[in-house]
């Protein structure tokens, strides 16, 4: 077996690793969601005055719809349920995130860079273009074969 064979069997052997790999995934992105949400609902005032010193317009409603997505996407994400489609809002709050917060403060996630939320955003694009998985409700209710 030459190297050329050698590595096609092993892409298609690791093809059996992917639904562990969505379910892991969307599991590890849900867990990171979820601190953040619970601490916006646990104080929505601070975090609307927060929103307001970044500038952001706006901040009760734009705090409300922050936790919402992110709550929502913590519960979705966790089921595999709707997963192409909460990953877009997900998508888009990583990218307010990156812009009023984490660009200033350059890459590197200790000194509270943008590293971390790109990183969630790559993940998200992952779950938009591939699904949720074969352990997922996506697959269950809609018939999805990632």
């Amino acid at each position: 077996m030459n190297y050329k064979q050698m590595y096609l069997e092993f892409s298609r052997l690791s093809e059996y690793a992917k639904p562990f790999a969505l379910f892991t995934a969307r599991l590890a992105i849900a867990y990171g969601f979820y601190g953040p949400a619970m601490m916006k609902w646990s104080d929505m005032a601070s975090v609307a005055d927060w929103f307001a010193s970044l500038g952001i317009p706006f901040p009760t409603f734009n705090a409300y719809m922050a936790a919402s997505t992110e709550i929502t996407g913590v519960i979705l994400l966790t089921l595999g349920l709707l997963t192409r489609l909460i990953s877009l809002p997900l998508i888009v709050v990583m990218i307010v995130a990156i812009v009023t917060v984490h660009l200033p403060n350059g890459f590197s996630a200790g000194d509270n860079g943008f590293e971390i939320p790109l990183y969630y955003m790559l993940f998200l694009l992952i779950f938009v273009s591939h699904g949720a998985g074969k352990f997922s409700l996506d697959r269950l209710f809609f018939g999805e074969k990632n």
